[in-house]
């Protein structure tokens, strides 16, 4: 199978991006020809050459770059199916199936999974409409909440909010007296904890709201709850699954439990400090609750109409016990000390095994897809 791995982006989590792809590179199946696409921070999109991934494998210090060499820039051809959508230098770069690993806007959000729908080929991960949804933690909990799911308490906050300030600091006052301190900032659309921040007081607040507007023109207040904080892997299509067709079942792995050493689970504590957090898989909860964050999992995968892969998060209240949804992930981080493949793999599917499934169930949505009627 020809298998196309997009890396990098526009997007605040572009070295996550390249880290993910280096692990998913290397654990790709022997039976694939693989090939590397990078997107550079304007956006421009580069075929790597075949030594780029040799050295990879053989060198485990190795992380991709972006080699941005003009001839081999590449263009994204409308209609132009798996032996024509990607071209660079005047020559196709067949795609049987694209995993786009990355993370964030303009990569997890919609932009690049609409462009990949009129290529017209398969690729690993949520379509449009949940890509863009589940990027969004607003339109998330809308949709959760609509479900009978447990969200955490929330104020939504936009740039129109803070143009009228009668408005701004009147929605302010309401979090304030509604949820109290202490209080998380979050951008709406933005990952790996980027411009989010904790505020114990009014000035910190303020101060944490002019962080998460330089991300994100909406901002999301959320109570803060002293959690433990658990996670769980759920692959599958919640669309077209099909008995016939096993990678299309619904399934969940974990969950895990993050038990972080920093003041929250941070961008530092995720990619930087080996020691930013200790990871227990499976969570130390009794069955019962296993078997309901899993299923919980399953039912909020399904609500946004995820397929492929998604890593749901939870959090569960130290005092009351109470579990919340926090947010999903639909294209979960992959680096070495990832929580999505770490859950898969606790439950006995590999990483190598893992992307055979993700491309498999690629193929298997682009066919369901392509055996609806376009006309009359």
């Amino acid at each position: 199978m020809n298998v196309v791995l997009l890396y990098g982006g526009r997007s605040g989590e572009h070295d996550i991006s390249i880290i993910s792809c280096s692990a998913v590179a290397r654990m790709v199946g022997a039976n694939h020809s693989v090939k590397l696409i990078s997107i550079d921070r304007d956006g421009k999109w580069y075929l790597q050459d075949d030594s780029v991934l040799e050295n990879l494998k053989k060198n485990p210090d190795a992380k991709l770059e972006i080699n941005a060499d003009p001839k081999n820039a590449v263009s994204v051809i409308p209609g132009g199916k798996s032996e024509g959508a990607f071209t660079a230098g005047g020559k196709a770069i067949p795609a049987d199936v694209v995993f786009p690993v990355l993370h964030g806007t303009n990569g997890e959000d919609g932009t690049v999974q609409g462009l990949l729908e009129m290529a017209m080929v398969p690729y690993v991960g949520c379509g449009v409409f949940s890509s863009a949804a589940t990027m969004d933690k607003i339109q998330t909990k809308i949709l959760w909440e609509h479900a009978g799911l447990p969200v955490v308490p929330y104020i939504c906050l936009t740039r129109a909010d803070i143009n009228d300030g009668k408005r701004y600091d009147s929605l302010v006052d309401s979090a304030i007296s509604s949820m109290g301190f202490p209080l998380f900032v979050k951008p709406c659309s933005a990952g790996s904890s980027d411009g989010a921040s904790k505020a114990c007081n009014a000035k910190e607040l303020s101060v944490a709201l002019m962080e998460a507007f330089l991300w994100d023109n909406k901002v999301l207040i959320e109570k803060a709850i002293d959690a433990r904080e658990i996670e769980c892997s759920v692959t599958g299509n919640s669309v077209t699954a099909d008995f016939d067709k096993p990678s299309t079942l619904l399934q969940a792995y974990g969950p895990g439990e993050i038990v972080p050493t920093h003041t929250f689970y941070d961008y530092d504590a995720k990619y930087n400090d080996p020691d930013g957090a200790a990871l227990k898989i499976p969570a130390l909860l009794d069955e019962e609750k296993l078997n309901y964050i899993r299923e919980t999992a399953k039912k909020a995968y399904r609500t946004v109409d995820a397929s492929g892969l998604s890593r749901v998060d939870f959090f569960i209240d130290k005092k009351t016990g109470e579990i919340y949804l926090n947010e999903i992930n639909t294209i979960p981080g992959f680096t070495s000390i990832s929580m999505f493949p770490k859950m898969c793999e606790s439950e006995g599917l590999g990483f190598t095994a893992l992307l055979d499934k993700l491309f498999d169930e690629a193929i298997c949505r682009y066919s369901a897809r392509e055996n609806l009627r376009t006309e009359r």
